[in-house]
């Protein structure tokens, strides 16, 4: 059974950027597990309703685990320390195959510091490592694309419709984006040997990707 880890800065952020790709590896058996660094406050302690709105958002996404840091909201750039010493003990904790992150280069400084935090750690304890596309990442670059059907963009709005204290998430902006933004990357020759049913996009870059040529 596959591990997948995806760690994030703040609630949504998984469910933005790849919300079909999480319930694709569920229903094909991977263990799932999404691991938020805050609660959504500045404040120790974060937000108990935005962690209630993770935890129904992954609900409907069927993960495995959904779990937390009490990492400040727009406090990482002093917490940096925290931050590392929670990655290493979520990472070693859930021993995964797989970890996806945010992009580096991001113009939101949580994402940011998330990404390169991510990096320095999974480098050296994790065999794959993939960076997933934010509405924030600037200068990203994908070199996979995860074409989703209608059926799997579905299940992604009704798991952002759990962030009901997200009024900024407009279902129809995204469904719009995910038909569209790939679009820049990929030949329209390539788009038009898609099947019928692969309308949406999800974009990531992968930074490591291990493959072993034993067992012939």
């Amino acid at each position: 059974m596959k591990s997948v880890l995806i760690i994030v800065a703040h609630p949504d952020d998984a469910e933005i950027s790849m919300g079909m790709r999480i319930h694709w590896y569920v229903q094909n058996g991977a263990r799932v597990r999404v691991h938020c660094l805050t609660t959504g406050k500045p404040e120790e302690g974060g937000s108990q309703s935005r962690r209630n709105e993770c935890l129904n958002a992954g609900a409907v996404l069927m993960v495995d685990q959904y779990t937390f840091s009490e990492i400040p909201d727009t406090r990482f750039v002093e917490h940096r320390g925290m931050i590392n010493s929670e990655l290493f003990r979520v990472i070693r904790e859930a021993c995964p195959d797989i970890v996806y992150t945010h992009y580096p280069d991001d113009q939101h400084i949580d994402h940011s510091i998330t990404g390169q935090e991510v990096t320095a750690v999974a480098m050296r304890e994790v065999m794959e490592l993939c960076y997933f596309r934010s509405p924030y990442s600037t200068g990203f670059d994908p070199n996979m694309f995860f074409i989703g059907t209608e059926k799997l963009m579905n299940v992604k709005v009704r798991a952002l419709e759990s962030f009901t204290s997200q009024q900024q998430l407009d279902m129809k902006v995204f469904c719009q984006l995910g038909a569209v933004a790939y679009r820049q990357h990929v030949h329209h020759r390539v788009v038009e040997r898609f099947g019928d049913d692969s309308a949406y996009c999800e974009m990531f870059r992968i930074q490591r990707s291990i493959e072993f040529g034993s067992g012939e």
